[in-house]
């Protein structure tokens, strides 16, 4: 019995694990095709809580982030030593390094806090998603753990 279940939470798992690699690398894509068609690709969001649905500028941000706050404001100095630290969460949405985790995590991170703020329900608190992204910037392998805890959070919410 133990055993059955074990093997359906790790296909559960695995499926998940996928759906945001497949999510992550479409966003990528998404990107690098945006700047060829300016505007059409905002126009088509998957879900009203991902990185290129608050981008695309649709609902308004909520209070405690304005569009113009910099990364290093929102997420503390760690951030500023991976980051510029004149970036606006808005600018993370256009970097577009292909293979660079902490790029990526920003994006879910920028996300991940947005829906904090704006979604009832949402998995976690703007305080959380805050200390996780601290901790996610400690090695590459934090932040791709991390990411895809984000991607998760972000393609499930309503």
């Amino acid at each position: 019995m133990k055993m059955a279940i074990s093997l359906v939470l790790s296909r559960l798992i695995l499926f998940l694990t996928l759906t945001c690699l497949a999510a992550v690398s479409s966003s990528t894509t998404t990107t690098t095709t945006l700047k060829r068609h300016s505007g059409f690709l905002y126009s088509r969001t998957r879900g009203k809580c991902t990185p290129q649905f608050w981008s695309s500028r649709r609902e308004a941000w909520p209070r405690m982030v304005p569009q113009g706050s910099t990364v290093s404001n929102v997420f503390g100095s760690r951030a500023s030593e991976r980051y510029r630290s004149d970036m606006t969460l808005l600018e993370s949405r256009a970097v577009n390094e292909e293979g660079n985790v902490f790029n990526e995590l920003l994006k879910q991170a920028s996300a991940a806090l947005l829906n904090s703020y704006a979604r009832k329900g949402f998995p976690y608190s703007a305080w959380e998603v805050k200390t996780l992204m601290i901790q996610g910037l400690v090695s590459e392998y934090a932040a791709a753990r991390l990411t895809r805890r984000f991607c998760v959070a972000n393609d499930a919410c309503i």
